[in-house]
C-alpha cells in the first residue's frame, strides 16, 4: 500500500504538468533538511516511469559517490548484476546514456539526484559531466525527467539555477518547499491519527514548526505540552540536538549564520541589515549579504520593507520557529541538568512571564507566515497589497510618542489594515487602557507616515476579541485562529 502524500497541493500540480510534458524537464528542488524533499519526489515519480535515484553522501569522497552510482545502476538498469564503479563521473553518465538509450520509446525515465551538493563536491566535475549529458544528450529527449535536490538552498540558487556556465538557463522547473503550513500540519497528525485542537495545534507549531520530520517525533495520546516537553527537553528528545545539526548541514561557515539568528531571536521585532552587522561585527558587503541572503533562501528569515521607505531601512525578522523556540528555552539549559527536570517542566513555564512574551512573538512569526490566510478572512485576497512592519522611534528630548504596528497590510484599494496579534489561551478583552494606546497607534501611525488612507485597526488573537464599548470604538476587524487553518 502506498504511503499518501499529505498537503503539497501546489508543488504536486507542478510535478503532474512535469509528468505530463512533451519536452524534457529539469527540475531543481531546494529547501531545508528535513522538509520532505526526498519523500514527495520519490513517492511521486517512483511509479510513473523507469525510475533512477542516487543521493549524496555527506563528506564521501568522489570514489564513494561512484560506488553508490554504481549499486543503484545496478539495480535499475543491470538486473541487480553488479559493475565496476566507473573512475569518473563522465563514464558513470555515459553508461547512464547507453541504459536510457535502451528504455522503449514513450516510456518516461525519471532521474533523480538527490542531496546533489554532496554528489557534486569541489574536485568530482559532477556538475561538468551533468552540464554535458543535459546539454549534449537528455535536453533533446522527451521521455527525460531529469530532478536534482539538495538542502542548501543557496548552493541549489548559486550552482544550478544561476550557474554562469553550461547549466545557465537550462533549469525548466524550480521548486522551493517550505515547512507544512497549519492546515497541512492538521492533515498530516490527522494522517497518523493523532487528534488534537486546533490551539494544541497551533502550541505545538509555534514550537517546531511546519517541518515533517519534527512532526513525526509527535506521539498519540498526548497533550502538546507533553509533546514538548518529551522531543525538546529530554536528552534522548529528537530535537534536543537539532539546532547545531540543521545549521552545519545548510552552511559553510555556519557560525557566521548562528550568530546572526542569534541577534535576532533576542531582538524579535527584527533589525536592519545595518544593525545586525554591527551586532555581530560583520563588515558589510558581498560576503555578509551572501550570508543574510542564504538564511532568507532557507527560509530561516523574512524581509519586511519599511512601509515609508520600500527598497531601504526594512526590517530582517527571525520566523523559524524552532530556532526561536531553542535559543529562548534549550541553548542555555546544560546537558546533564536536563535529566534533573522535573516532567512537567514547559507545563509550570507556561505560567511565567518569559513564556508570555516568547508566545507573542512565536505568535507573530506565525502569523507573518500566514499572511495569505489573513488576506482571505479579511475578504481582501483580490487585492494588490504589500505587507511591512512599521515603527516610530521620537528624537531624543522629544515629548512625541514612540510607536511600532506588528504587520501593516497597504492595499491598492486606497486601505490599509494596521494588524495587532495576541496570544492567549481565551477570548482577548480590551480595555480602556488598551483602546486608548490602539488609538494612539492609528493616530502616530497617520502622522508620521501622512498617509491619506483609510487605517482599519485588525486585531489577530487566538479565541477572538471580546465585543464591548471598548472593542466597538476602535476595531474594525478581527482574525482568529481558526482562519489561518
Amino acid at each position: 500500500m502506498e504511503r499518501a502524500i499529505i498537503g503539497r497541493e501546489a508543488e504536486l500540480e507542478i510535478l503532474q504538468e512535469i509528468c505530463e510534458s512533451p519536452e524534457p524537464e529539469f527540475l531543481a528542488v531546494y529547501g531545508r533538511r528535513r522538509i520532505g524533499k526526498t519523500y514527495l519526489i520519490s513517492e511521486f515519480f517512483k511509479s510513473k516511469g523507469v525510475y533512477f535515484e542516487i543521493t549524496g553522501m555527506k563528506d564521501g569522497s568522489t570514489a564513494e559517490q561512484l560506488f553508490q552510482f554504481a549499486h543503484e545502476f545496478s539495480r535499475r538498469f543491470n538486473a541487480g548484476e553488479r559493475i565496476s564503479p566507473p573512475k569518473n563521473w563522465a563514464e558513470a553518465f555515459a553508461l547512464l546514456l547507453e541504459a536510457i538509450e535502451s528504455v522503449e520509446k514513450g516510456k518516461k525515465i525519471i532521474l533523480f539526484f538527490d542531496e546533489i551538493p554532496w554528489l557534486a563536491s569541489p574536485r568530482s566535475k559532477f556538475l561538468n559531466a551533468l552540464d554535458h549529458l543535459w546539454n549534449r544528450y537528455l535536453s533533446r529527449n522527451p521521455q527525460i525527467i531529469l530532478v536534482i535536490c539538495g538542502s542548501s538552498a543557496s548552493w541549489i540558487i548559486r550552482k544550478v539555477i544561476n550557474n554562469k556556465g553550461g547549466l545557465h538557463g537550462r533549469i525548466t522547473r524550480k521548486m522551493r518547499l517550505l515547512p507544512f503550513a497549519l492546515g497541512e500540519t492538521e492533515k498530516y497528525l490527522q494522517s497518523r491519527h493523532i487528534e488534537l485542537d486546533r490551539k494544541q495545534i497551533i502550541d505545538l507549531y509555534m514550537a517546531i514548526g511546519g517541518v515533517p520530520k519534527y512532526l513525526s517525533f509527535i506521539g498519540r495520546g498526548k497533550s502538546s505540552a507533553q509533546v514538548i516537553n518529551e522531543i525538546c527537553f529530554s536528552i534522548n528528545g529528537g530535537l534536543y540536538n537539532e539546532f547545531d545539526n540543521l545549521y552545519r548541514s545548510l552552511f559553510e561557515n555556519y557560525e557566521y549564520h548562528v550568530a546572526i539568528v542569534k541577534v535576532l531571536a533576542k531582538y524579535t521585532e527584527g533589525l536592519t541589515k545595518d544593525e545586525i552587522l554591527n551586532k555581530v561585527n560583520l563588515s558589510s558587503g558581498g560576503s555578509s549579504s551572501k550570508i543574510i541572503e542564504e538564511l532568507v533562501d532557507a527560509g530561516f528569515l523574512v524581509y519586511a520593507p519599511s512601509f515609508t521607505k520600500k527598497k531601504v531601512g526594512g526590517t530582517y525578522r527571525l520566523v523559524d520557529e524552532y530556532s526561536i523556540f531553542y535559543l529562548t528555552w534549550i541553548a542555555d539549559l546544560p546537558k546533564m541538568g536536563l535529566e534533573s527536570l522535573d516532567p512537567n517542566f514547559w507545563v509550570k513555564k507556561q505560567r511565567s512571564a518569559q513564556w508570555s512574551a516568547w508566545s507573542g512573538c512565536a505568535f507573530e512569526a506565525l502569523c507573518l507566515k500566514h499572511i495569505q490566510k489573513i488576506k482571505k478572512a479579511l475578504g481582501i485576497s483580490g487585492i494588490t497589497t504589500v505587507e511591512s512592519g512599521w515603527r516610530y522611534g521620537p528624537p531624543k528630548n522629544s515629548k512625541a510618542q514612540g510607536a511600532q504596528i506588528d504587520l501593516v497590510i497597504d492595499r491598492a484599494d486606497k486601505c490599509i489594515n494596521l494588524c495587532e496579534m495576541k496570544y492567549y489561551d481565551s477570548e482577548f478583552v480590551i480595555d480602556k487602557d488598551y483602546e486608548e494606546r490602539l488609538r494612539m497607534k492609528k493616530n502616530v501611525f497617520r502622522e508620521q507616515t501622512e498617509t491619506t488612507k483609510t487605517l482599519f485597526t485588525t486585531l489577530v488573537t487566538s479565541y477572538g476579541v471580546k465585543k464591548n464599548a471598548h472593542f466597538m470604538a476602535v476595531v474594525d476587524n478581527q482574525i482568529t485562529m481558526q482562519d489561518m487553518f
